[in-house]
């Protein structure tokens, strides 16, 4: 019995190393099944467990509204509804503000954690593993508090230092984050059983990879949100129309197979969803740019106890002409166009969110072919779980906050204030001293003397 279960443990370690390297896949809308998988791949797959297969959850109401429809066209009117919905519902909490956003970033976080170490503890809850769901949940309160700590402390630092024990937390923060992982580290430790050593190491591994891939990138989301939620908004909505666009260009006019475990992905439709996006992207940036609600940096006001989102915009959120090519004008007849510089930063957002964001798909969908299930969840009808609508946002997060550190952030002169402050009074004086020498040398003293005299 002993040796049977490692040559099981062996095969689904395979399995799920293919999928961690190698695998591509589609947004949700692949119907994993057993008919749809290859003979080499079932006989790979074979000792893979299956999660139990979630009943159809299409609300009653429209299951009698489209009866009358083919398969194909009824997955299309509950896919195009629930859409909609959800695009409306993106749009509300966006006039709700970035706090509320941010909200909405870990709830999302958690339930995608969720539904991946659901998966885990369906495939092995026949071991009886102790502890495995409550380490899960601790190790995520765990990276939790680190990452939201860093975030506090970052962008709410005259809140934390007016607050005593605000400030001890701060001061002491990554020693307690530590202190709280290693304590998990001894309970997972002390929980090992001598007959399931290597699948609960597994499992250790499995919850922090899943740690990495979701906690780390809506941290990076919030950290987007802060440099203004044009940088929030614009990727995110580039994601959902290369999705939407991809998947109507796909669905009338899609002949051609992109790949081979997404069946239903064709050339077409990720070719078409290419171009809506970049028309899409340069059309919701002008539109936005103009906007102070959402290009100014979202920073906490210390006087009215709240976030503000009111500023002087940057060059990058003002027009400015630009010469056309010969050829353009040519055809034209203009000279030189007024566009907002984000416009072509939203060229690259575009382009990435629509050529390299849907390997998060494609990666999600392989991982679901390895544990032969068609969606991480039953959440929304039609499109799965969470996870499956979130699978190319968490690449593009990392991408955006690259970005911006990249080619678009400066030196902040307010966090450098704030970090100035911090300092003790000698520590100020020195560097008081050290800047009016520069500033003297520099020529630059006397005249800002003068023009205040």
């Amino acid at each position: 019995m002993y040796f049977g279960d490692i040559s099981r443990l062996t095969q689904e370690l395979v399995s799920f190393l293919l999928c961690l390297f190698g695998c591509q896949g589609s947004d949700g809308e692949l119907k994993v099944e057993k008919d749809g998988v290859s003979d080499s791949e079932s006989k790979v797959d074979s000792g893979v467990p299956e999660v139990p297969v979630p009943a159809d959850d299409t609300p009653e109401v429209l299951n009698k509204a489209l009866s009358g429809l083919s398969s194909r066209w009824k997955n299309w009117w509950v896919r195009g509804i629930l859409t909609l919905a959800m695009i409306s519902f993106f749009f509300f909490i966006i006039y709700l503000g970035p706090m509320v956003l941010m909200m909405i970033v870990l709830c999302v976080q958690i339930k995608c954690f969720q539904e991946i170490i659901t998966i885990g503890y369906s495939v092995y809850h026949s071991y009886h593993l102790p502890w495995f769901r409550t380490l899960s949940w601790y190790f995520l309160l765990c990276v939790n508090y680190f990452f939201y700590g860093e975030t506090v402390t970052d962008y709410f630092f005259t809140l934390v230092q007016r607050e005593e024990p605000l400030r001890i937390l701060s001061k002491y923060h990554r020693f307690i984050s530590f202190a709280l992982y290693l304590t998990g580290f001894c309970m997972f430790v002390l929980s090992l059983v001598k007959k399931h050593y290597r699948l609960q190491f597994y499992m250790f591994g499995w919850t922090h990879v899943t740690l990495l891939i979701v906690v780390t990138q809506s941290h990076l989301i919030i950290h987007n949100l802060f440099e203004g939620m044009i940088w929030f908004i614009v990727p995110i909505s580039c994601v959902i129309c290369n999705d939407i666009m991809a998947y109507m260009f796909g669905f009338f006019f899609g002949r051609t197979p992109l790949i081979k475990l997404s069946p239903k992905k064709t050339w077409e439709g990720f070719i078409g969803g290419f171009f809506a996006t970049i028309v899409f992207g340069i059309m919701l940036s002008y539109v936005m740019a103009g906007c102070r609600y959402f290009v100014c940096p979202v920073e906490f006001n210390n006087d009215s106890n709240s976030f503000q989102v009111d500023c002087e915009p940057p060059e990058l959120f003002q027009l400015q002409d630009y010469a056309l090519p010969g050829i353009l004008e040519s055809v034209t007849g203009w000279t030189t166009v007024r566009l907002y510089p984000f416009q072509i930063h939203s060229i690259a957002l575009s382009s990435f969110a629509s050529i390299v964001g849907p390997f998060g798909g494609f990666f999600a969908s392989g991982f679901k072919r390895a544990f032969k299930i068609k969606d991480f969840a039953n959440t929304i009808p039609g499109h799965g779980g969470i996870m499956d609508r979130f699978d190319c946002q968490y690449l593009m997060a990392t991408f955006v906050n690259v970005y911006i550190a990249s080619f678009i952030r400066g030196p902040n002169p307010s966090k450098v204030i704030q970090q100035l402050l911090a300092l003790r009074v000698d520590q100020q004086l020195h560097i008081f001293n050290s800047l009016k020498a520069h500033l003297t040398e520099k020529g630059l003293l006397p005249a800002l003397e003068e023009a205040t005299a």
